[in-house]
């Protein structure tokens, strides 16, 4: 009788812990705190270039929240419905849109001149900057932010590249504080942004 009641206490402990476990899943996916904030994410130095030719570092991520989006003008839908979807953002927020900065790094820097990126960032918010830089310097941010980019080729047309779909949330010292997924519901993604403008 002892060991089916122990038996009994030990599977309901079990249950319990589930349940705490996938509250805690949605709590973080909500939040915007996933697995990127597990690996405390705090970025490193770079320099690099906007679409303007005006050169960014690591410096440009202090003293405002930003929102930083890793990808590549040739990508076929996650980059421009991102990047679309920002800029919806950006207007709903209103005049406190202008607290916040959007950028948007390349992963194919080979493709993505300043030039290239000047002609697609015109596409979206104009308060966006389009980075882009050497190879070198583009592997050391990708490194900083534990962003994954691999090369895809194909048999025909131009490569592809994977990368990382969520934009992170970095707080006015630059620390990432959150994350919006791919087509996240817009009013969950309103909402982290502002939380993140209000705390920063």
């Amino acid at each position: 009788m002892n060991s089916l009641r122990i038996v009994r206490y030990a599977v309901w402990a079990l249950v319990v812990l589930m349940l705490v476990g996938v509250g805690l899943v949605f709590y973080l996916r909500e939040s915007g705190e996933g697995p990127l904030m597990a690996n405390a994410i705090r970025g490193g130095p770079f320099s690099l270039v906007d679409q303007h030719g005006t050169p960014v570092t690591e410096a440009a991520l202090k003293g405002h929240p930003s929102a930083m989006f890793f990808g590549y003008t040739f990508c076929p839908d996650i980059c421009p419905t991102t990047l679309y979807e920002m800029t919806e953002l950006m207007g709903q927020l209103g005049p406190e849109a202008d607290k916040l900065e959007v950028y948007f790094v390349t992963v194919d820097p080979e493709r993505d001149t300043q030039e290239a990126m000047a002609e697609y960032m015109s596409a979206f918010d104009p308060r966006f900057n389009g980075l882009t830089g050497s190879r070198e310097e583009i592997d050391r941010i990708i490194a900083a932010y534990r962003v994954y980019a691999r090369k895809v080729d194909r048999e025909t047309g131009p490569y592809l590249m994977d990368h990382t779909a969520a934009v992170y949330l970095l707080d006015g010292e630059g620390v990432l504080t959150g994350t919006i997924d791919y087509q996240e519901a817009p009013e969950t993604a309103l909402a982290k942004l502002k939380r993140l403008i209000e705390s920063s």
